[in-house]
C-alpha cells in the first residue's frame, strides 16, 4: 500500500495585525450575536441563548487575548534576540 501524499504550501511570514485585540473581540462579538439570532430564528429561548452567547464571548475572548499576548511576547523576544545577536 502506498503512503498518502501530503499537500504542503509554502508558509509566508505575515505581518502582525494592527489591532489584534480589537479584531478578536469584534469577531467573537459577531459570533455571539449569531448564536442569539439562530436561537430566535428557531424559536428557542432567546434569554438562555443570550446567556450562553455571553459566556461564549467571555471565554473565547479571554482565551484569544491570552494567546495573542503570548504570541506577541514571543515575537518581541525573538526580535530582541535577533537585534542583540547582530550587535555582538
Amino acid at each position: 500500500m502506498k503512503t498518502p501524499r501530503l499537500l504542503s504550501w509554502p508558509v509566508e511570514e505575515t505581518k502582525p495585525l494592527k489591532h489584534p485585540y480589537r479584531d478578536t473581540m469584534i469577531v467573537y462579538g459577531a459570533l455571539a450575536i449569531v448564536i442569539v439570532v439562530i436561537a430566535a430564528a428557531t424559536g428557542s429561548n432567546v434569554g438562555k441563548a443570550a446567556v450562553i452567547a455571553a459566556l461564549f464571548y467571555v471565554a473565547a475572548t479571554a482565551w484569544s487575548l491570552a494567546s495573542w499576548r503570548r504570541r506577541l511576547r514571543k515575537r518581541r523576544s525573538a526580535d530582541a534576540e535577533a537585534q542583540g545577536g547582530a550587535e555582538e
